[in-house]
Parts: C-alpha cells; sequence; structure tokens
C-alpha cells in the first residue's frame, strides 16, 4: 500500500481529545477527596502565614509554572527554580534529564533556597521514579515543609526506581494525587507509526493543580478569610488590584525579586 493512500484512524484530532476527556473524568471522580484534601492542607498553610511552593522537572515543570503569577491564581505560590531542570531551557536538552538523576541536587536547592518549616512545596513529577524528585519531597519533610506529590502511581508497580533507596516520589508525600496517566505518556497508536504519541501529562496535571487551588481558594472564603487572588493584567483595575495584594503579602512572594 503506498503511503499516499494508507488506511490511517481518523480523526487522530478527536481520539486525543476523547482520550484527555476521559483522564479528567477519572481525575474527576477518583482524586476528588485528595483534591479537596490537597486544597484545605493549602489553606492551612495560607492561613497559618506560611507560603507555597510548586516544583517541576522537566515538562513536570509546566503545571508548576502555570499556578504561579497567574490571572485567577493565589498569588503566594511559587516556583521553586532549579537551574536546568525547568522545562527545557538547556542545551543539549538532555542535560536536563540527567539533572534529574543527579543524587544531592535536591539538597542543596532546598538549602538555598527561602522555604521554612512550616511552607508548603506541591512537587510534581510524572514518573516519580528519578533522584530529584524523590530527594526533594524526603528533604521538604525533614526541614518541616508539608510535601504534596502530583505523580503516576502506575509508575511505581510497571518501573524501577532511580533512587538508591528503590522509592518513588508518592512514597515521600504527606498527600499523593494520582493524575492516572499511563506509563509512557502517550494516548494514541496507530498502524504504520512505530511509537506511540500524544502526551496528555501537562494537560491533566494542570487541571488537577487548577483544581486544588480553586478548592483551597473555597476553602478560605468558607472560613471567612479573603484568598489572596491575582487578576489579570488585561482588564481595567487588574495591575491596581495586583498591586494590593503584593504589597498585603510581599513577605510570601518570592517570584518579584
Amino acid at each position: 500500500m503506498s503511503e499516499s493512500t494508507r488506511s490511517v484512524p481518523a480523526p487522530l484530532a478527536e481520539r486525543y481529545l476523547d482520550a484527555a476527556i476521559a483522564l479528567l473524568r477519572a481525575v474527576r471522580d477518583e482524586e476528588a477527596g485528595p483534591i479537596a484534601e490537597a486544597g484545605t492542607v493549602i489553606a492551612d498553610t495560607v492561613q497559618a502565614g506560611g507560603r507555597l511552593f510548586a516544583f517541576g522537572a522537566g515538562h513536570s515543570s509546566l503545571p508548576a509554572q502555570d499556578v504561579v503569577y497567574r490571572a485567577g491564581g493565589l498569588a503566594l505560590m511559587n516556583l521553586l527554580q532549579v537551574p536546568g531542570v525547568i522545562g527545557v531551557d538547556v542545551r543539549p536538552a538532555t542535560l536536563g534529564s540527567a539533572l534529574e538523576r543527579v543524587n544531592g541536587l535536591a539538597g542543596v536547592v532546598l538549602d538555598t533556597s527561602p522555604v521554612v518549616a512550616g511552607d508548603l512545596l506541591v512537587i510534581i513529577s510524572l514518573s516519580g521514579r528519578n533522584a530529584l524528585p524523590v530527594e526533594m519531597a524526603m528533604n521538604a519533610r525533614a526541614l518541616g515543609l508539608k510535601v504534596i506529590g502530583v505523580t503516576s502511581v502506575a509508575y511505581a508497580s510497571k518501573t524501577k526506581s532511580r533512587h538508591a533507596s528503590g522509592t518513588f516520589l508518592k512514597d515521600h508525600c504527606d498527600l499523593v494525587l494520582d493524575s492516572k496517566i499511563a506509563v509512557g505518556d502517550a494516548e494514541l497508536s496507530v498502524d504504520g507509526v512505530a511509537a506511540p504519541f500524544a502526551p496528555a501529562s501537562t494537560v491533566v496535571t494542570s487541571a488537577v493543580m487548577q483544581a486544588v487551588l480553586a478548592s483551597a481558594a473555597g476553602e478560605l472564603a468558607a472560613r471567612g478569610v479573603d484568598p489572596p487572588l491575582l487578576r489579570s493584567g488585561n482588564v481595567d483595575g487588574g495591575h491596581e488590584w495586583n498591586g494590593r495584594v503584593m504589597a498585603e503579602y510581599g513577605d510570601r512572594i518570592f517570584y518579584r525579586h
């Protein structure tokens, strides 16, 4: 059969969107309790005067970045940055993947960061198997931080840990949110294409993060606490609103410096 007449299941775009929707429904139905609990833990931290941080390496950094300085998001959410592993900001890009497997890096990062006991750290790692997210959780808890892990629990039963302890991110968290992503993070396959394709982890994990923060905002409001939310700078009065929020909570916001 010629390349031009090969039969390919269609439409692939619709199949991908259906797969993403199915994953979102699974998270909604099966992770509602943990998501609500995560919102409560974040609300507790905010009300107690703690600071909020999010971390992810490689493409897992994208959902972390999505909740920092975001219109409609909590102003107190800060990105815990590790040079070389935020998205694909190094060349060669494979260096970022290699850095995720370096032992001891997480401890150095935390020791030189503004985190203190009583703060909260959300660690996002699809596989949860590399040294960096595992040690980030271990060290953060040792410092007195609450740790929420967002990961695919399936990896723990279908892959081997790359940390010396043989453990995964999920084993070192106060609370775990399961993204339900299958090992390999590829939702589609077709005859004639050797590799599966169309990852959905960013879509799902970003939705999980936004759901958690929505829950936190609602919990704060239910306690009579006005949640420190940012407004879009592209609506009238948005910059003025954000300026007031940042002035009030400036000692807990680190992305301005």
